[in-house]
């Protein structure tokens, strides 16, 4: 059971620093994918100053 545990564990920590891997290298490996909309947004605002 104890052995079961650790595996468990050891993947969280891979998976966690697989995570912040891609957080920080997948902007320079992937810029398309952490883009932002290239779009422009126009909405009316009513503002009541009554």
């Amino acid at each position: 059971m104890w052995r079961l545990i650790k595996v468990l564990l050891v993947l969280v920590v891979l998976a966690a620093v697989a995570l912040i891997a891609y957080a920080y290298l997948g902007p320079l490996l992937f810029p398309a994918d952490f883009a932002p909309p290239l779009r422009e947004v126009v909405e009316p605002v009513d503002l009541d100053l009554d």
